[in-house]
């Protein structure tokens, strides 16, 4: 690896699961992820950092004017959710006997999705 090169982490965040926000503004809301981007390392999540956007009438929406809608969030500013311990875990992935990748909850050891 060339000395000014980021290490790349495994990624252990899919789409379509339940994330918890643990810093910035939203800390501690919680949300489906809608897109994952790891080029920008960065999450789209439902219902969260939601930003207004100025719109300009066009064909599509002759009305125009305010459109609120999400802004990506950086992937070390969340934890994927854990609805039994009802908080955000840290996750590790496991290999199983038959060569299967699980992710699995640190502090619990329960495979998680």
């Amino acid at each position: 690896m060339k000395a000014n090169q980021k290490k790349k982490r495994r990624p252990t965040i899919r789409r379509e699961d339940t994330v918890m926000v643990i810093s910035g503004k939203e800390k501690g809301r919680t949300g489906r992820v809608i897109t994952v981007d790891w080029k920008r390392e960065r999450l789209l999540i439902e219902g969260v950092n939601m930003v207004t956007r100025h719109t300009k009438p066009n064909a599509a929406n002759q009305q125009g004017g305010l459109v609120k809608t999400e802004s990506p969030v950086h992937y070390s500013n969340v934890q994927l959710y854990n609805p039994a311990l009802n908080r955000g875990v840290r996750v590790k992935i496991q290999t199983s006997g038959a060569g299967v990748k699980n992710r699995v909850c640190v502090k619990s050891g329960e495979v998680l999705g």
